[in-house]
């Protein structure tokens, strides 16, 4: 038989292209990192090893926890993948809002939390942002964690004209 053996059928590749909230059990995962997370067209692979396609609505943001329903009905349990981040936390409250005030200034997706240490912010890694948050009396420490930023006042749509960075992070649904 020939490799090109134009008679085998074709593989659909699945397709998920709604968001599901009801109580049907997933059957499948994908996990992706919060950049995949935030695009509303990809190419990806289950946790099975399945390929999918997704098309989901522009401004999506997908959230760990949230579920799929594929256009074979299958149900897809987004799982938010762990990456490498900074956790910042400072002795007074006052210094982790002076943090989260200049990481807000530059547009920087930030995850905000506490337990039984106290309060953090947590950032994707980036050592220029590190060192501001450094310079400001933060402890920052590494990490390898899923990361669910906070959407952001203005989530539906603001950003600042000509800055480029389109304030992704403020098009997000609530958290």
């Amino acid at each position: 038989m020939a490799e090109n053996d134009s008679s085998a059928p074709a593989k659909t590749m699945l397709l998920l292209e709604a968001l599901y909230d009801g109580p049907e059990a997933a059957t499948e995962r994908l996990q992706l990192d919060f950049a995949y997370r935030t695009k509303s067209r990809l190419r990806a692979k289950l946790a099975s090893g399945e390929e999918v396609g997704m098309f989901l609505p522009r401004g999506t943001i997908l959230r760990g926890g949230q579920k799929l329903r594929g256009c074979d009905g299958r149900i897809v349990d987004v799982v938010a993948a762990p990456e490498d981040l900074l956790e910042a936390r400072c002795a007074e409250a006052l210094g982790l809002a002076r943090a989260a005030y200049h990481l807000g200034n530059r547009h920087v997706a930030v995850e905000v939390g506490s337990d039984a240490m106290g309060e953090w912010l947590r950032i994707q890694a980036d050592h220029v942002l590190e060192g501001m948050l450094v310079g400001l009396g933060a402890r920052v420490t590494a990490l390898r964690a899923p990361f669910e930023p906070e959407a952001g006042a203005y989530a539906h749509g603001h950003q600042h004209p000509g800055d480029g960075s389109g304030a992704r992070i403020h098009m997000m649904g609530g958290r």
